[in-house]
């Protein structure tokens, strides 16, 4: 267990003692309470007003064939948990002698396998910290497992900042492996001990290992997109109509002239790597590829016809979608004009945006908690540091890839959100507009509003500077609105 890695969310660590009184005044209702770290804070929020998990609880619930198993699983996914298996089988002698245990879960937070030290397993039993026993958020409060699904970052929860009372002695890191493509949790790696705080040695194999599987992702995925450039290429020789390439989780990869236009993407710019892919400005396109990911693995020879709404031309648009298979999985899909009449019609229903989650009992003020982060506050990154931002020193977020940065007033910082349209979410209401596909503005930071070619507009949120925020046609309107212009 070599390396330099640190993990960063233990850096301001409150001491057991405060801890234990910040949880006992949480527990009891008080609202804020200070000196407990972000991503705890906002596990704790979690626990409290969506969850309601009772804090008493003294140790994980077993597993049911009910729970949910998150997204339905692939080979890829499958290799990812066995390489964890790998590894934390591998580190268990060495997690031995620190009193450590090592555990995979699947995407729902289940335990699947646990190694190391064979006193403190035996003592985990105790706690349901073992095989086939629950560990979501949902059911068992803040903990390494659960919170690293709930996060994009490695997690350390120590001590009395477990949300469940029973679980105050154990201090434990887990971080979640997501899919590259579609950005859904696959499995999560933990390691616990019977301590204060989990041994440095520890953490840093966590973090490597992690990596390691995530970089092997990675270059999976650009494989894949690699493959779909190709099969567009193919299929866009001599096309009269769109055509484009799509990952599985409906990002464009690469899109010819006349599907650019129409899905507000880069023409003929080719994509394979995963974090420089487009979301297209079609809303529907990302439940159309849900839809087709499900259809091919019930049947691989499957094609589909759907009608979509384009805004910028304001119709219905009928496309063809075909999926695209690499080593008989399937990597993502071609859409085209809707030639091909033989596929099966898509369900309207199968087109729509998914529903949002049933809201939890609401908070009281400030607005946001009910999101379950901070609330009226952003949590970004410098460096190895969290910084927590309150939301009037944002000027406006800039999407790149599934990276958002923030313009503030502490500087050009990274979200710890990841994606925009999460970031959106997560300020609704609280005075922040989408004006563009890459861009949600803070329109009390709106200074000027300044018209461009052809009726383009930009907002000016820094006059010194001439710090402007382009405006799409397709969020003019609504831009209007707001501002009452």
């Amino acid at each position: 267990m070599s390396g330099t890695a640190r993990a960063t969310n233990d850096r301001t660590s409150p001491t057991s003692g405060s801890a234990l009184s910040a949880w006992e005044r949480f527990v009891g209702g008080e609202d804020p309470v200070q000196g407990i770290r972000p991503h705890i804070l906002a596990s704790w929020y979690r626990c409290r007003e969506t969850y309601q998990v009772d804090p008493r609880l003294a140790q994980a619930p077993p597993a049911t064939r009910d729970d949910p198993v998150g997204a339905e699983p692939t080979l890829v996914h499958s290799t990812v948990v066995a390489e964890l298996g790998g590894a934390a089988a591998l580190a268990a002698a060495e997690a031995e002698p620190l009193g450590g245990i090592i555990t995979v879960t699947d995407s729902s937070g289940r335990i699947l396998s646990a190694w190391g030290n064979r006193k403190t397993l035996g003592l985990a039993r105790e706690f349901n910290l073992a095989p086939w026993s629950a560990w979501p958020e949902s059911t068992t409060g803040t903990n390494g497992m659960g919170t690293a699904l709930e996060c994009h970052q490695p997690v350390t929860v120590q001590g009395p900042e477990h949300w469940c009372q029973g679980l105050h002695g154990w201090a434990c890191a887990g971080v979640a492996i997501r899919d590259v493509a579609t950005d859904t949790a696959i499995a999560v790696l933990n390691v616990s001990v019977r301590s204060p705080s989990v041994p440095t040695g520890l953490t840093r194999w966590l973090r490597q290992s992690a990596a390691t599987v995530q970089a092997g992702m990675r270059e999976r995925e650009r494989a894949s997109g690699i493959e779909l450039v190709a099969t567009f290429a193919r299929a866009a020789a001599g096309a009269a109509g769109p055509v484009a390439a799509l990952d599985m989780a409906g990002h464009v990869v690469i899109a010819n002239d006349e599907a650019a236009l129409l899905l507000g993407v880069p023409s003929r710019t080719p994509a394979a790597n995963p974090a420089a892919r487009w979301e297209p400005e079609v809303p529907e396109i990302a439940a159309l590829a849900q839809h087709a990911a499900r259809q091919a693995r019930i049947d691989p020879g499957w094609t589909g016809t759907a009608k979509v709404h384009v805004p910028f031309i304001q119709t219905m648009l009928p496309l063809s979608v075909t999926p695209v298979f690499l080593a008989r999985q399937m990597i993502g899909m071609l859409i085209t004009d809707g030639g091909a009449r033989d596929g099966k019609p898509v369900p309207a229903e199968a087109k729509a945006e998914p529903a949002a989650p049933a809201p939890g009992p609401a908070p009281p003020d400030p607005p946001g908690q009910g999101t379950g982060r901070l609330p009226g506050r952003v949590v970004a990154r410098r460096d190895e540091r969290l910084v927590v931002l309150a939301v009037p020193e944002i000027r406006y977020a800039e999407a790149a890839g599934s990276v958002v940065w923030l313009a503030t007033d502490q500087g050009r910082l990274r979200a710890a959100a990841h994606g925009i349209d999460h970031l959106e979410r997560d300020l609704a209401g609280l005075g922040f507009l989408r004006v563009h596909r890459r861009y949600l503005v803070n329109l009390r930071r709106v200074r000027e509003i300044e018209q461009g070619f052809k009726g383009a507009l930009y907002l000016i949120t820094d006059v010194h500077h001439r710090e402007s925020v382009p405006v799409s046609r397709r969020h003019a309107l609504d831009l209007r609105r707001a501002l009452g212009v």
